[in-house]
């Protein structure tokens, strides 16, 4: 595989609990360039986790115990931006922004739709700016977006598509706005290089779902078309434990 840049998504499901379950020893195994991490369910100073070699940006919700996204980089940023800039959105501490040299780098974690899809609405208004925002971003160079994107584009990816249709994650709707962010011009990589493979990326911690592999793939790169012919290699890594999650992986081409 290309030695090109390596980033790593993790939805920890809770850092102070994933680091109690290895998440130091994971972390310096992978050694990504870019380490991305989504619901750190964390406060400022609640947790002090830093690696040699390595700077990290936070962004915290304004809720305790919830959401909330953070990079590890070692590779320095021209500029570093949280949220998308519209304020409905961004009490959450759900999007932080690198832009490096030729690319910008967005880690994200999309509001769930939750029980009874009471937050669909909601998730539908901000699937529509979020996409505006990363299209913005796409205009000025190439875009690499990764995270826990809460939804299962199609019915490879997951393990019982029947029964979950229009649970959360599986509406029509929301898979609409998922192909919508598709065709403005965005590469889902792993995909794109495991065309029918089913493989997943998070197991509900009900029903022995893990040891069972009934599971969801939504966990996600995507790489805008200006630079999806530097995907190089993509990974999900099932083999890692300590999160109802397991990181995913893209290796991009240096320019």
């Amino acid at each position: 595989m290309d030695s090109g840049i390596k980033f790593i998504s993790w939805n920890v499901n809770g850092l102070r609990a994933c680091n109690g379950k290895g998440f130091p020893e994971i972390f310096k195994a992978l050694d990504a360039d870019f380490f991305c991490i989504q619901e750190t369910k964390m406060q400022e100073g609640q947790l002090d986790l830093q690696f040699p070699g390595y700077t990290s940006y936070w962004n915290y919700a304004q809720k305790k115990g919830y959401s909330g996204t953070a990079i590890y980089t070692r590779r320095t940023p021209l500029a570093v931006n949280y949220g998308i800039g519209i304020p409905e959105h961004d009490t959450e501490g759900r999007v932080i922004t690198l832009e490096m040299e030729d690319y910008f780098l967005v880690c994200v974690y999309v509001p769930n739709s939750q029980d009874e899809l009471r937050r669909l609405d909601y998730r539908m208004q901000w699937e529509d700016d979020f996409r505006a925002y990363l299209n913005r971003l796409a205009e000025k160079k190439g875009v690499v977006v990764c995270g826990d994107l809460n939804v299962a584009h199609e019915e490879i990816d997951l393990r019982n598509p029947s029964t979950n249709h229009n649970n959360p994650g599986f509406t029509d709707q929301e898979r609409d706005k998922f192909r919508r962010l598709l065709a403005s011009g965005f590469t889902d990589s792993w995909r794109s290089l495991n065309p029918g493979v089913a493989k997943y990326s998070w197991w509900s911690y009900r029903f022995q779902a893990r040891e069972k592999n009934i599971g969801w793939r939504i966990d996600y790169f995507l790489v805008s078309s200006s630079i999806k012919d530097r995907i190089a290699g993509a990974e999900i890594h099932t083999e890692i434990t300590g999160s109802d999650h397991c990181p995913v992986e893209l290796i991009l081409r240096q320019l």
